[in-house]
């Protein structure tokens, strides 16, 4: 699988879960994923038990996992999280 995904949906994904999602800490649960941030907000961070993904300045992101198959399931997951209607 690429490691290619946009940057929008990215965006939009974390906002959703920041909205509907319930707070426990510095973070915000739904639908079995965790959205946070560092302490600046420049860096964000979505991740479920097995990956992690790091967004920050200019668009960039990296993944962090063990198996191709966890990310596989880790994007299904994001794509089930229904964007906010916040418009």
């Amino acid at each position: 699988m690429k490691n290619e995904i946009d940057s929008k949906f990215i965006l939009q994904v974390f906002e959703t879960i920041r909205l509907q999602g319930e707070k426990k800490g510095e973070g915000y649960f739904l639908q079995g994923i965790e959205a946070s941030s560092d302490f600046d907000g420049y860096t964000l961070f979505l991740q479920d038990a097995q990956v992690q993904l790091s967004f920050g300045f200019h668009n960039q992101y990296h993944f962090d996992y063990e198996k191709e198959e966890h990310l596989e399931q880790f994007i299904l997951k994001l794509k089930a999280i229904k964007p906010s209607k916040s418009d």
